[in-house]
């Protein structure tokens, strides 16, 4: 294998050349030696506010791609140089200095195909790039986007390779050693607790969502049969702290940035002053608050001037519950100017249409949690359908069910209509009967007139609750969040930052693994967000864990997750491979498109560096990466048959475009229209806190006498309802920071011009999906793609435009990440 390890891409055709040409007006100014020669370059470093540039504290070393040291085994080095004179210049409060260098090498020294920075300042630095000259025509660049910390913490020095992609058999010899000994130190020992400089990657189970509280203990997730999970990345703790922090260990390489974490918080802190605090101050003066009394009232916390004044009481709890740096943002921005927030979507063109059948129904297709909805196969051709929420909720309903939490499982039938739209026809509920081992079941027919009406109206709120649930629990966070998280680590641990398969997906794994681990701390923990708004309570994460027993990766591709769901059949002659069973499911057609274009590009992408199949199953690292995903960040699945086997191109090309789907286009689907949809809690309640009343009954006297007010009793409580509705108003915001499907940092990522080439199409390609999502959302024929609410359907609307986009509530654009 040793002849194939050469340099690829456009340094190749520059070697034959470079030995003749570089140095060469710097030989002619030295006649005494030949070691007189430069190698010029330009690094830049961010550092944070109030931190000074490292200058001189920090030096740097070039390694040569194409000359071997024959007393290292590595690549010959340069000599070091400091970083001196810099400039610096400062943008939205984050300050860049740019340094330029100048490194000594000998004639014989070819091309620098590394580097390694020493920091012997006392701050860490963000190194953002560096660019080299070499020769006065080879331009080489690194796209390193990594803190460096200082020496004294880490021990050694940070490695960075250029933006060439090498496959492990392609890699020049200088560079064989440094491409392994980079990607051990990755893996580190296994044991320990991790420090905030070490770059270290590992596995471990979900035994961090309890605390020392025991009401807030909760079971292990992940390593047995009775609870099997993903796997997490490691940082050596066992459980939480018990209290709100945002310094859980994260790789550093994966959290996100100072500027993006500034910016999370404000917005968290606006959500808060804008919706829970006034509900704290009334839940401590008066013990309970209960429901909201109207609508209307509900419809205020968008539209009326709320109390913003941080009262003793409530300053204190919160400074006994959170990190002070994050107490002293909350007292801060309660004095500045607070943030509009808007009519959530679904009632802002039509303050009514939340109500109606067809709404109810055409949610199920284009609303935030559209990839549920099945069809019960040829049944009157094609044309019943069901929400089913029944089987996996019943077995946990007697738990469920407690602390005034009332909730049944659900099933809900629905007739296509000759339009496409979907016409309820039943919902059934039911409740467990422990001791005779039966269920309980009602039915509940559509209605328009009186009393019936109104109790099809609490049907539809139980189960439009149970599906809220499944969103937050199941779609969103267990099917993106948590199944990502282990690829993630699999690929640094086995890819080197030199494989085109880690350059491929490294955009797509941007922020996880901090946004999860700030989950674990406050939202999917014992006692968190949703334990305390959702009807699944202290079970949720358990619920998550049932779940996951029936998950497979291969299904979690949209073509085959429609084929299972018979909302498609399988169609070699289109586009996907399938064909929609009708044509007016946005999720479906858009996704589709969006599923397309993604494959395309990672085909095209594939195909430049592996000629066939033997190449692929030669593929070391490829090969090492795809066993530990399957056998340990999946090790609870290692035994499932339907894991792709890695023998093929088309294998790769499926995980791939599986991976990149699901980080992408099924997240946004999924997360970007919360505000819009969950925002107004009548519509999508995340809990019901009574059943609905049977005739005969004190309850249903209470109903009849005012069915209104019942429904708004049977809502959460004003604060959870608060809560939830800050909670998605977070979630839904993009931040300014967020690159998004056919967007990278910076034009250099790599330096293959064919590379370059497919990517500019897949960026055509995916202009061409936005024309044809605004094209649907213009026909009249397509009634589900805006829906008696008036919400255009643009969830998968990638957005490839978005320049200096400045973050908000948007209801569009696909980031290429779950980063948030």
């Amino acid at each position: 294998m040793e002849e194939q390890r050469r340099p690829c891409s456009a340094l190749q055709s520059c070697l034959n050349a470079i030995s003749a040409k570089v140095c060469t007006g710097n030989k002619a100014r030295s006649s005494e030696s030949n070691e007189n020669c430069f190698i010029k370059g330009k690094i830049l470093i961010q550092h944070s506010h109030g931190e000074s540039a490292p200058r001189s504290a920090a030096s740097v070393q070039l390694y040569s791609c194409s000359q071997v040291d024959p007393n290292t085994g590595k690549g010959k080095m340069s000599e070091m140089a400091k970083l001196r004179h810099g400039k610096t210049t400062e943008h939205s409060g984050v300050k860049i200095t740019t340094f330029d260098i100048k490194f000594h090498v000998t004639t014989d020294f070819g091309i620098p195909g590394a580097f390694a920075i020493t920091n012997k300042h006392k701050h860490k630095f963000f190194l953002q790039s560096a660019t080299l000259e070499v020769s006065g025509y080879i331009i080489i660049h690194f796209d390193c986007n990594s803190w460096v910390y200082p020496i004294h913490r880490t021990k050694t020095d940070r490695l960075f390779f250029s933006n060439t992609s090498y496959l492990p058999s392609q890699t020049p010899n200088a560079l064989v050693q440094l491409r392994k000994e980079e990607l051990l130190s990755l893996r580190g020992n296994g044991t320990g607790e991790r420090k905030e400089w070490e770059r270290i990657y590992d596995y471990d189970f979900y035994n961090d969502l309890g605390n020392k509280e025991p009401r807030h203990a909760r079971p292990v997730l992940g390593g047995s049969l009775m609870y099997p999970y993903p796997r997490r990345g490691k940082n050596g703790l066992n459980g939480n702290q018990g209290t709100i922090t945002l310094d859980m260990y994260v790789p550093p390489d994966e959290r996100v940035s100072p500027q993006k974490l500034s910016e999370l918080i404000s917005n968290s802190i606006q959500a808060s002053l804008h919706f829970i605090l006034p509900e704290a101050k009334l839940l401590f003066a008066n013990a309970s608050t209960g429901s909201f009394e109207s609508f209307d009232e509900i419809r205020d916390l968008f539209t009326s001037s709320r109390s913003q004044v941080l009262e003793g009481w409530v300053a204190d709890k919160l400074k006994s519950m959170l990190p002070p740096e994050i107490f002293k943002k909350i007292t801060r921005a309660r004095k500045e100017k607070q943030t509009k927030f808007p009519l959530p979507q679904v009632i802002a063109g039509n303050a009514l249409a939340w109500k109606d059948d067809e709404e109810f129904g055409r949610q199920m297709l284009a609303g935030i949690n559209p990839a549920v909805i099945q069809c019960l196969g040829a049944i009157n051709q094609w044309r019943i359908f069901i929400l089913d929420h029944h089987d996996y909720l019943m077995p946990f309903l007697s738990r469920i069910n407690t602390k005034g939490v009332c909730a049944y499982a659900s099933r809900t039938l629905l007739f296509l209509r000759k339009d496409s739209t979907l016409k309820p026809l039943a919902i059934e509920l039911s409740l467990p009967i422990p001791t005779a081992k039966k269920e309980r079941q009602r039915v509940f027919l559509p209605s328009t007139h009186g009393s019936e009406a109104a109790l099809w109206q609490l049907a539809k709120a139980h189960v439009a609750s149970n599906d809220a649930c499944h969103h937050q629990l199941i779609s969103h966070w267990l099917k993106a969040h948590a199944v990502v998280e282990p690829f993630i680590i699999a690929t640094r641990r086995q890819l080197s930052t030199m494989h085109p398969i880690h350059r491929l997906l490294n955009p797509h794994f941007k922020d996880t693994m901090h946004i999860n681990t700030i989950a674990r701390s406050v939202i999917v923990n014992g006692g968190g967000i949703l334990e305390k708004t959702l009807s699944t309570g202290e079970i949720s994460m358990e619920l998550t864990s049932a779940f996951y027993k029936d998950w497979r990766f291969d299904e979690q591709g949209l073509p085959a997750d429609l084929v299972k769901r018979c909302m498609a059949l399988p169609d070699p002659n289109k586009p996907g491979g399938v064909q929609l069973i009708f044509e007016d499911y946005p999720y479906g057609a858009d996704g589709l498109d969006i599923w397309v274009a993604i494959k395309a590009w990672v085909t095209n992408f594939c195909s430049i560096f592996y000629t066939d199949d033997n190449s692929l199953r030669s593929d070391d690292e490829i090969q090492a990466w795809w066993s530990e995903i399957r056998n340990v960040g999946h090790g609870d699945k290692h035994n499932e048959t339907w894991w792709y086997t890695m023998k093929t191109l088309n294998d790769l090309i499926e995980a791939l475009t599986t991976l990149i789907w699901t980080a992408s286009a099924f997240h946004a689907s999924v997360n970007f229209g919360q505000y819009g949809y969950a925002g107004y809690a009548p519509n999508r309640p995340t809990l019901c806190r009574k059943f609905i009343p049977n005739e005969g009954t004190l309850e249903f006297a209470e109903f009849l006498r005012d069915p209104d007010k019942y429904y708004l009793s049977m809502l959460p409580e004003r604060f959870e309802m608060t809560l939830s509705v800050a909670l998605v108003e977070v979630l839904s915001r993009h931040t300014s920071d967020e690159v998004y499907l056919g967007q990278r940092l910076s034009e250099e990522w790599t330096d293959n011009e064919q590379i370059q080439r497919i990517f500019q199409q897949f960026q055509k390609n995916l202009q061409e999906v936005e024309k044809r999502i605004l094209e649907r959302n213009r026909n009249p024929n397509l009634k589900n793609r805006c829906g008696p609410a008036e919400i255009a359907y643009k969830l998968l609307y990638p957005d490839t435009s978005n320049v200096g986009f400045k973050g908000g509530i948007t209801g569009k654009g696909i980031p290429n990440s779950i980063s948030i």
